[in-house]
């Protein structure tokens, strides 16, 4: 399958047939990661400066905790968290592409207003009625990830007929309306850890290549998640070395972007990986 390349980031295109990495900044107070979490603009700066000068293409804000049951904050509240530290990143970094990471279309619109490229969400349109509208609105690149629920009901939805089945199925849907509604610029993400199982989310990752019948490029998102430090009997801040294998075996099957917390490892994994092509 000839699975997509690029995307259009405002008129820049950006060439995906080599592997690029997109860093997490977590501008709240409960991720999973401690360590993700910035508690200050100051911090989020230094963040992102230190991303991008280790490799990262993309720059992921997110103001609304997605582990399993999170909190449930307002719009606003997650508006107020994320567009300041938007604003900071897009003018002190002005090259830099930043993904706001929402299932809310009204958030999305405020970030891109105030300087995010493209939207990252969790819930593929499902959460909001609205977003796929927003996004086609907006004209900017779409993640959309797989999952069933939201953050405080995922966790029990891990029933599939077939779970890979179930996956190309709700993408086909999505990619149908996105086609719908002249969104050119889709991702997809398999969600892994976003009801299911470790034992399903390893499914995906072997079956991983499968998903190139979508012809839409991949982003994968295992870093630090509890498929890897809970298979090893670790802590989420002890499951890095477990990332960097898990994002190895992604590149290999066809990974187009690799979301982490840890830049440099992925970039690195990228570029070792790029000298066997």
């Amino acid at each position: 399958m000839n699975t997509k390349h690029t995307i259009n980031v405002k008129g820049e295109i950006i060439d995906l047939s080599s592997p690029k990495v997109m860093g997490i900044i977590n501008v709240t107070p409960d991720s999973f990661f401690t360590q993700s979490r910035k508690a200050s603009l100051a911090e989020v700066l230094k963040t992102s400066e230190n991303m991008l000068k280790e490799g990262a293409t993309f720059l992921d804000i997110g103001g609304y905790s997605s582990r399993p049951d999170a909190e449930n904050i307002s719009e606003e509240d997650e508006i107020d968290r994320i567009i300041q530290p938007i604003e900071a990143i897009r003018k002190e970094f002005p090259n830099a592409i930043i993904s706001v990471d929402t299932f809310r279309s009204k958030v999305a619109k405020k970030a891109v207003e105030f300087g995010a490229d493209m939207v990252n969400d969790i819930s593929g349109g499902n959460l909001d009625e609205d977003m796929l509208t927003m996004v086609a609105e907006l004209g900017v690149p779409y993640v959309a990830m797989h999952m069933k629920g939201n953050p405080q009901t995922m966790k029990d939805l891990t029933k599939y007929d077939d779970l890979l089945t179930d996956l190309m199925k709700y993408f086909s849907s999505i990619l149908n309306r996105c086609n719908q509604l002249g969104i050119k610029d889709v991702l997809i993400d398999p969600g892994f850890g976003f009801a299911k199982t470790a034992e399903q989310s390893f499914e995906i990752m072997k079956k991983l290549d499968h998903l190139h019948y979508l012809d839409r490029p991949l982003l994968v998102g295992v870093s630090r998640k509890s498929m890897i430090y809970r298979t090893l009997n670790l802590t989420a801040e002890e499951a890095l070395n477990g990332t960097t294998v898990l994002n190895t075996v992604a590149l290999l099957k066809g990974a187009a972007i690799l979301r982490v917390h840890d830049v440099k490892e992925a970039y690195e994994a990228v570029e070792l990986l790029n000298h066997l092509n």
